[in-house]
Formats: structure tokens, sequence, C-alpha cells
């Protein structure tokens, strides 16, 4: 009969053995789960315009607590660099308010999505001013021309006879990087003052006659903010955030002045959307609409049309990730945008950016097919 130690010896053995039996079939079990279902982490990288950048923070936000296996990073760098970055396929895709002429696409097409649109706004800092300023774009043009310099300049004056404007310098502030948001407002300037068009021109980088240059949306909002009796040009969710009294601006066919809304830049849009059929590179600035605010835009998201040209930075899963989030940006996502300041793309424009979402391809292979 053996003894009682070396029974309950035994005992524990077994009792061992089966549980690391347990335990081996449970690794294998989830390691073979794994195996079967991958969860591997997509990252995709962007950056450009600072002008819908509020709107893209918030949709890679919204986007990664629905997916958390696919990673957005957004870079406000401005248009310019935006387009930099994705001729030398340093990104995966760009934010652009300024459209790329086909000339200028040296390293393979880029597919233009329209993924919000907007308002620039002429914002100051008149201290103690109550009410709200108006102007005119032959005014604007010439205190971004240096020609007014004074608060109380007639001109001024006789478009805001209800305002105790000041004896003060005008402080002018502008950006100093390669910008859309310059690109668009300069645009408006050449569209209502030949002096400016002679003199200066349009682009996302211009020669200023006069002020102070700061980089990207945020840094000429600092700019207003911190100096008395400042004027500049914005995206109107920066001065919104940062507090910031922005102009009515007249339009030129109605004689009306405008408050930038997402109404009236919404009318902005609308009588150029059978246009977009064409070609969605467009601008709207000095709408004839009666009701549209003078300086609005579109601004784009910019895809390589063959994603292969990535090379190993790019395969067919990741290509499905970053079309499936822009498809979302420009269905579900638009829910984000008037909370923010910007209209909601028009129904006939999210058509149209389906159709273009469909044409790019990885390997000459559709990447959305419904």
């Amino acid at each position: 009969m053996p003894e009682r130690g070396t029974m309950q010896s035994k005992s524990g053995i077994s009792k061992t053995m089966a549980v690391l039996a347990i335990f081996i079939i449970v690794i294998g079990t989830v390691a073979t789960y794994y195996i079967l279902n991958p969860k591997t982490t997509i990252t995709l990288n962007g950056a450009g315009a600072t002008f819908p950048e509020p709107l893209i923070k918030k949709w890679t936000s919204e986007y990664n607590k629905m997916n958390p296996s696919v990673v957005i990073n957004y870079q406000g760098v401005g248009s310019g660099g935006g387009i930099q970055q994705i001729k030398e396929k340093v990104v995966d895709f760009a934010g652009t308010d300024a459209p790329v002429k086909d000339e200028e696409m040296t390293t393979g097409y880029l597919v233009h999505i329209p993924e919000t649109m907007g308002a620039v706004v002429v914002a100051y800092n008149i201290p103690g001013l109550t009410g709200s300023l108006k102007l005119d774009g032959d005014t604007i043009a010439k205190i971004f021309l240096g020609n007014i310099t004074k608060w109380n300049n007639e001109r001024l004056v006789a478009l805001n006879p209800e305002l105790s404007l000041p004896d003060q310098n005008i402080f002018v502030a502008h950006r100093s990087d390669g910008s859309g948001t310059t690109y668009i407002f300069t645009d408006y300037l050449s569209a209502v003052s030949q002096e400016w068009a002679d003199k200066v021109g349009k682009g996302k980088s211009v020669n200023w006659p006069v002020g102070v240059g700061a980089q990207g949306n945020p840094g000429v909002a600092g700019l207003v903010s911190q100096n008395p009796y400042s004027i500049g040009y914005m995206e109107i969710a920066y001065a919104s955030l940062n507090n910031i009294s922005y102009a009515w601006i007249k339009n030129e066919f109605s004689g009306e002045f405008i408050e930038p809304t997402l109404e009236s830049v919404s009318k902005a849009a609308e009588g150029f959307l059978d246009q977009m059929q064409e070609d969605v590179r467009i601008s709207i600035v000095n709408s004839p609409d009666p009701e549209a605010y003078p300086i609005a835009s579109f601004t784009y998201i910019l895809l390589h049309q063959e994603l292969n040209v990535y090379g190993e930075k790019m395969n067919f899963e990741k290509s499905r990730a970053l079309l499936n989030f822009i498809w979302w940006a420009v269905h579900e996502g638009q829910s984000y945008s008037e909370a923010l300041l910007y209209p909601r793309l028009p129904p006939e424009v999210i058509v149209i950016c389906e159709e273009l979402l469909r044409s790019i391809t990885y390997n000459g292979q559709p990447i959305i097919t419904s």
C-alpha cells in the first residue's frame, strides 16, 4: 500500500499537468485567433491647409473612435507645404484651398476631392469699437496696398457712418507661408480691384506691399489678437475661436453688406454647381448671387490617382483604409461641419466626390467598387 506522502505527490503532479495543458490550449487558441484575425494598425499621414484643419482634426478623432486600428495624423503646414509633401510622396493625402493646375502635377495626377467650404473673413482689433465694421472690396485692397493707413480714413468713415472710428494707424497682418487662404483672399482682391490685380495679383504667396507676416491661420489670428488697431484675413473658425471681430463685406452685385454665415457661404457655391461637373477646381469668390458672402471657397483633399506610386510605403489594404476615411468624411463626417462654422457639402458635390473616389486605383485596379 503506497504511503500517504507518495499519493499526495502524484496527485499534485497530475493537477499541475492538467493546469499546464489547459494553459497551452488557451494560448494556442488565442494565437490561432490572432493569426487568422490580425489587428494591424494602419497609419495615414496628411498635411496641408490650415483653413480646414479644425474640421479635419475633428474627423480624425471621431473616425479613430469608430476604427481604432486606423490612426490618422494631419499637420497644418499651409496649402503650399501640403502640395509639396504630396508631390514628394511624404504624405498619403494633402489639404489645399488653392487648386493644383494640371501643368503643376509633375509627379503624377492629383485628384481634388472637395471636402468642405468656408469663409475667409477680414478680422480686426479696434479697442472700444461697438458695432460691426463694414467694408467693400476696393477699400480692403487699398488697406493691404498701403494706400489707406488710418482707421478714420474718409473711405472707411463713409462706409461706417454709425461707427466712431479712431485716429489710429492700421496694423496689417498677412500670411508668411504658402497659403490657400492667401490664394482665396488675393483671388477676391484681384476680382474686385484692378489696381490690386495689376500690382500684386493672386497666389499662395505674393509680394505684400505692407504688413507683418505670420505662419498659418493661427499665426495671423495671433497677430490680430495681440496688436490693437490691426486688420488681417483668416478662415472664420480661427476668428471665432479667438473671439476676434470680423467685417461684413459688400456684395458687389446687390450692394448689400453680407455677414459671413453658413447660409451666405452656401449661397456663394450654388451658382457654380453645374461647372463642378466638368472640373471641381473652381473659384466662387465674388459670387453674383445677391445673398452670397463674397470671400468664400471650397477646400480640397488631394490624393494621387494611382496609389502604387508610393512603392513599399503603400499596399492595397492601406489604400482602402485611406479611401474609406475620405468617403466617410464627405458623407457622415459632414455632420461635424456646422458646429465648426463650415457649411455641409451640397448633395450634388457629394455625388461628384463619390465619382472621383471611385476613379482612384491601386496597381490599376479600382479600390472602391460599390
